[in-house]
């Protein structure tokens, strides 16, 4: 079962990695690269018909119950439960951390400039 799901794995990589090609290809289109983008849209939709076979070995996975619990984790599901990038997710944790430290660390500057002043 592992090698399924480690090709499956592997495909997947590629697969993204492509659409990233594809994406640079298309947001800076030059019509001398009509075919290059062409073979590229050609390799996606070619990948996602592999991705589908590949989908159909994999059906009796079953995904164990420690990968949903921790802080967090849940609200990181519902993001891609509604269809929302889990980028969005990951951009959220990051600012909420950003203040969360700015706060420690203002707390921390407080108690230095109120020590200097005991001393």
């Amino acid at each position: 079962m592992a090698e399924k799901s480690d090709h499956m794995e592997e495909h997947l990589e590629k697969f993204v990695a492509q659409t990233w090609q594809l994406n640079s290809m298309a947001s800076d289109f030059q019509p001398s690269s009509q075919t290059r983008l062409n073979q590229k849209l050609n390799f996606i939709v070619t990948g996602l018909q592999d991705i589908d076979k590949y989908r159909e070995q994999l059906h009796d996975i079953t995904v164990p119950l420690e990968v949903f619990e921790g802080p967090g984790r849940w609200l990181m599901f519902e993001y891609i439960d509604q269809g929302w990038n889990p980028q969005l997710y990951t951009k959220e944790c990051l600012e909420r951390t950003l203040a969360k430290d700015e706060h420690v660390k203002g707390k921390i500057d407080t108690m230095k400039k109120f020590k200097s002043l005991l001393i």
